[in-house]
């Protein structure tokens, strides 16, 4: 299978070699956008847009979905507004530019679907996320390999013990963890 949005994730694979800033392209995004199809999102939050690959990724396959994306770096966002529009995506993605803790706050508590992709997972911002999803919205998150060890820990006991998260997958090699949130309105 051919990967989607090819040039946009060489350009993305360019930009990190030039700039060594870390804006790495989500691995699997034909799996991503498998996911994201199957589950028909209306709303959809990105933590860490880099260049755009992902919320490409999200508008194809969900051509109903609105994607708020958030990324801090204020060049990344200019690259990824501009490579949104010409995909054509511009009308249905918002890119804001922030911190994530910043951010978050200023966003609706309406998720269908959450993606966190923003280097090393912190609880804090996990948790924030966790927080604006619906009942049965889906948390995709990414890096868990890159956190701290007791991070890691306290993280994949939540969502892997807790009895409000199920586990639905992984993508990337078994690098990413897809989990859904339980109705806690029916447990």
């Amino acid at each position: 299978m051919t990967r989607p949005f090819e040039p946009l994730y060489q350009q993305t694979l360019t930009h990190l070699r030039q700039h060594d800033c870390g804006t790495y392209p989500f691995g699997d995004g034909a799996g991503l956008m498998a996911l994201t199809a199957r589950i028909e999102p209306a709303r959809i939050l990105e933590l860490g847009t880099a260049l755009g690959y992902t919320s490409c990724c999200f508008a194809k396959a969900a051509p109903q979905a609105l994607v708020d994306t958030i990324d801090f770096d204020e060049s990344h966002v200019a690259l990824a507004r501009a490579n949104i529009d010409k995909a054509g995506f511009g009308d249905r993605v918002s890119v804001h530019h922030g911190a994530f803790a910043d951010v978050l706050p200023t966003l609706a508590n309406s998720y269908d679907l959450t993606l966190f992709d923003g280097f090393a997972p912190d609880f804090s911002i996990i948790n924030s996320v966790m927080a604006k999803l619906h009942d049965d919205g889906i948390l995709v998150c990414a890096n868990l390999g890159l956190a701290k060890p007791n991070v890691r820990k306290h993280l994949t006991d939540t969502l892997f013990k807790s009895s409000h998260w199920r586990i639905q997958s992984t993508l990337e090699n078994g690098g990413t963890l897809v989990v859904a949130r339980r109705d806690v309105h029916s447990t």
